[in-house]
C-alpha cells in the first residue's frame, strides 16, 4: 500500500489502508484518514488533517507554508474533509495567524489540475473548481459552486452556494448565492436555474429565486433595501434565506 520510495515522517499517522505512491513525501504532523489514495510525487506538509476517501494525484502540494509575506513560520493548520479529489499540480496552503490560523476544505469537492487554494480559505461541500482556478487568501466558498477554468478570485471575496462562474472570470466582489456570472471583472447574468433543477429545487422555488434576482438587480435598490424586500420571499421559499444570508455576509460589496 505504501511504495518503498515514499518518505513518511514517523510522527504522521496514516490509516491502515491508505495508499501512497512512489517518491511521495509526507512530513511531520500529518493525519490521513482511511480509504485515501495518494499518487506519486505528492508533497504533504503539516499540521494537516486529511479525512477519508480522498484522492490526491501526482505533483500536488498539500499543506505547504503560505505565500503571504506576513507568514513567519507559525504552526498553522489545514483541515480537509472526505471524498475530495485533488488533480495534478494542485496547491493548498495552510492558514495564517492574522486570520484563524486554518485553511478548511469540506467534502465531495473536485479540484481539477493546477487549482490553487491559498491561506485561510474556507471551501464548503460539493464544489467543482476547473483547471487553473486560483483562490486568493481568505476567500470563502459555499456549497455546490462551479468555477470555470482559469477563474481568479480576489482575496476576502465570498461566493455564495449554488452559484456558477464562467471560465476566465476575474472575481473582484462578492457573488451572492444562486447567481451566474462571467467576465473581467465578473458581472451577474441571471440565476443558475439548470443547476438548481438538477439539485432538486422545485419549479416554485426556482421561480422565487428569479424574483429575488430581479429585486436585487433590476429595481435599482440599495443592498439593504433589497435584503429587506427578500424577507417576505423567505417565508414562501426557505431556500431564499441562503441568498439573503450571502448578501448580509458581504464585506466587499456584491458584483453589479
Amino acid at each position: 500500500m505504501i511504495h518503498s520510495t515514499a518518505i513518511i515522517d514517523p510522527s504522521s499517522r496514516l490509516a491502515d489502508d491508505v495508499q501512497v505512491g512512489p517518491w511521495t513525501v509526507i512530513g511531520p504532523n500529518v493525519v490521513v484518514g482511511p480509504g485515501t489514495k495518494i499518487h506519486s510525487h505528492v508533497v504533504i506538509k503539516g499540521p494537516t488533517k486529511i479525512g477519508a476517501d480522498n484522492h490526491i494525484f501526482q505533483f500536488a502540494s498539500i499543506g505547504e507554508d503560505c505565500q503571504d509575506k506576513k507568514y513567519n513560520g507559525e504552526p498553522t493548520e489545514l483541515l480537509i474533509g472526505d471524498n475530495n479529489v485533488f488533480r495534478e499540480g494542485c496547491t493548498v496552503h495552510r492558514g495564517t495567524v492574522q486570520d484563524n490560523s486554518i485553511t478548511v476544505i469540506g467534502s465531495h469537492n473536485l479540484f481539477m489540475a493546477n487549482v490553487h487554494v491559498a491561506h485561510d480559505c474556507i471551501v464548503g461541500d460539493h464544489n467543482i473548481l476547473a483547471n487553473n482556478c486560483a483562490l486568493a487568501g481568505h476567500v470563502h466558498l459555499g456549497d455546490s459552486i462551479i468555477l470555470g477554468g482559469f477563474t481568479a478570485v480576489h482575496q476576502f471575496c465570498l461566493i455564495g452556494s449554488h452559484s456558477m462562474c464562467g471560465a476566465g472570470s476575474v472575481v473582484l466582489k462578492d457573488i451572492p448565492a444562486f447567481i451566474m456570472s462571467n467576465g473581467n471583472s465578473a458581472k451577474p447574468h441571471g440565476i443558475n436555474a439548470e443547476g438548481l433543477r438538477r439539485r432538486g429545487f422545485s419549479a416554485a422555488a426556482i421561480q422565487n429565486v428569479k424574483r429575488a434576482y430581479k429585486i436585487i438587480y433590476r429595481q435599482g435598490l440599495k443592498l439593504e433595501d433589497a435584503i429587506s424586500q427578500l424577507e417576505s420571499l423567505v417565508l414562501e421559499t426557505p431556500e431564499i434565506k441562503l441568498l439573503s444570508d450571502s448578501l448580509k455576509a458581504s464585506t466587499r460589496g456584491i458584483i453589479r
